[in-house]
Order: C-alpha cells, then sequence, then structure tokens
C-alpha cells in the first residue's frame, strides 16, 4: 500500500538563524534540529523503516508570517529554494508545499505560481495569521485567488495566537511553562487555527473562490466536534452566505492526522465529513512516523478505504 504524508517539516540553517531560532534555544531539542535539516539519506532510511513512500515537505513553524514583507520574500525564496533541490535529488519520495512572503500578498501569489510551475510543488503553507491578520482579510485574497486559479490547495498550518491573546486567555494561576504549552500544542494551537478556517468561511472565501481547498491537521484542530454546533448557530439565514457553515467544511476543507492517532477523534471526523476529505500524516520530526504508519493500518476501515486515506485522496488532491 503507497504512503503519502502531508505535513512533514524541514529547516534550513537560514531559517534556524532567523524566524526559528527559538528550535535551537534548548539544548535538549538538538535532535529534532538534525532531523528538520536533514532532507536526505537519513530522513528516507527513516521513512524505508516506517513504511512511508513519500513526504510532501513544508518549512516548519512558524514559517515567514511574522515577518516583514522583505524579509519574508528572501526567506520564502530561500527555503523553497532548498526544498526544490532536495526533491530534485530525490524524486518520487519527496514533494513539497511552498513557503510564501504572506505579509506581501501580490509577491506570494507570484511566488507561488512561480514554485507550482517551475519547481512542481503541490500547493503553500501559511502558519497561520500573519502579524495578527486572518486570511479572511481581502488584503490575503490575491494568494486564495491565485490558489484557486493554480488548483492546488492552502495547508493552514498552526502558529501562535497573538501576544494579547496569549496574555489574555493563556495567562492564569499556573506556571509560565504551563502556558507556553497551553498556548501551543496542548490547546492554542488547535484553537487558533480551527477560528482560523471559520473567519475564512464567514468572511465569505469560499463565495468568492468556490473551489478553493484548505487543508488542516490534527484531526480538523476540533472542528468536527463542533461541525453540527456550527450549523444550529450560524445558519445561512445569519450568515448571509450561499451554503452552510457544514458545507464548506465538508467540500473546501481537508483534514490529515499529524501526530493525532486518537481513534475516537478520527471516528468524529469520519462521520462528519467522510473518507474521502480525511488524508495521512505523521507530522515529522515532531511526531513518530512508525507511530501513525501504526494508526493508520489499525484503523476500523475497509481495505478501499484505508488505500483512499493512505494515498489516494492525496493523489487525487495533489496529483501526484
Amino acid at each position: 500500500m503507497r504512503t503519502i504524508t502531508l505535513e512533514e517539516h524541514f529547516a534550513t540553517e537560514e531559517f534556524l538563524a532567523g524566524p526559528g531560532r527559538h528550535l535551537r534555544a534548548h539544548p535538549g531539542q538538538a535532535e529534532l534540529v538534525d532531523r528538520l535539516l536533514d532532507l536526505g539519506e537519513r530522513r528516507i532510511a527513516e521513512m524505508d523503516q516506517a513504511g512511508i513512500d513519500v513526504q510532501v515537505l513544508s518549512l516548519t513553524a512558524p514559517g515567514t508570517e511574522q515577518l516583514g514583507a522583505e524579509e519574508a520574500a528572501a526567506a520564502a525564496r530561500a527555503a523553497n529554494r532548498a526544498l526544490a533541490q532536495a526533491i530534485q535529488r530525490h524524486p518520487g519520495r519527496f514533494s513539497g508545499f511552498a513557503v510564501l512572503p504572506t505579509a506581501a500578498p501580490e509577491r506570494a501569489a507570484e511566488e507561488l505560481e512561480r514554485a507550482v510551475r517551475e519547481d512542481g510543488f503541490k500547493g503553500a503553507v501559511i502558519n497561520g495569521h500573519v502579524g495578527g491578520r486572518y486570511l479572511d482579510d481581502p488584503f490575503f485574497w490575491p494568494v486564495l485567488e491565485r490558489a484557486r486559479n493554480l488548483d492546488v490547495p492552502i495547508y493552514l498550518h498552526p502558529t501562535l495566537p497573538p501576544r494579547a491573546v496569549i496574555e489574555t486567555y493563556y495567562t492564569g494561576n499556573f506556571p509560565p511553562e504551563v502556558t507556553s504549552i497551553f498556548a501551543m500544542a496542548g490547546w492554542g494551537w488547535h484553537i487558533e487555527t480551527a477560528l482560523h478556517v471559520l473567519r475564512l468561511i464567514l468572511g465569505g472565501a469560499f463565495d468568492r473562490y468556490p473551489d478553493l481547498q484548505i487543508i488542516v491537521g490534527h484531526l480538523g484542530e476540533s472542528l468536527p466536534f463542533m461541525l453540527p454546533r456550527l450549523d444550529h448557530n450560524l445558519p445561512p439565514q445569519l450568515t448571509k452566505l450561499r451554503r452552510t457553515v457544514g458545507a464548506y467544511l465538508r467540500e473546501n476543507v481537508h483534514y490529515t492526522f499529524s501526530g493525532f492517532n486518537f481513534l475516537p477523534a478520527y471516528l468524529d471526523l469520519m462521520l462528519e465529513v467522510g473518507i474521502e476529505r480525511i488524508l495521512f500524516s505523521a507530522d515529522y520530526p515532531f511526531a513518530s512516523m512508525a507511530e501513525a504508519r501504526s494508526f493508520l493500518d489499525h484503523l476500523p476501515v475497509s481495505p478501499a478505504d484505508r488505500e483512499r486515506i493512505a494515498h489516494g485522496n492525496a493523489e487525487r488532491l495533489l496529483r501526484i
């Protein structure tokens, strides 16, 4: 069974000296950093050991979204160049999502088109809000329009909430170490991404670009659980949208595992959106490829549905 994973991360030395410098702030993360930097034999050996055929790679968070336009443009081009070279060295094993200078939407749209047409990238990754601004702002819609025109998806990856939100919601009567995880992988990342998707829906992005496709990770970032409630309380009569919120979540969004190897959460996602919207991923190197593959192999689904999740849905969406 062919396997394609869609939320797999890399970094460059240049990125680690700039927006990703926090990754080297703790000596205990040296092994993680080494894996992020490796785009060669070690990574492929671990893929082979875990039974992963193809990784669709993207620059790790926070990407370029918290940079100014000029710095973001330079960082994006450098990261995309490094990824394109890795794909050329290992065709058939690596593919990629372009990182964009999202703070400069017209330049971001051009970089997306260049990366797709020249380097064969399969879409873009955007790491959450852009300095506190979200993609429902028409300022960013040139990027959405170009993705729609190129027929490629945007992977909406988590990032930390804006600083004011962290201070208000995630700082409390508990240690700073708790705040850090609470605002990040413990809760904030996921709620922030779910909020971002809902802003895109409620802001009319998918009415304007009805064929646009977004990918989110972590079995839906809590959205499947809330989908019936959203439909109940935000009907089209209120939102003035063409469809229900749930319709957009079922028709414009795809969902990956990315480290959420939790059967109840998977079953809720499957029941709400259907097998055709679910994509395999491991969230390497932040999570184990072997554990992701084991979770896939033991899902209570038919062989045909397992094939769809493992590779068929990705092949259709990304034309791999």
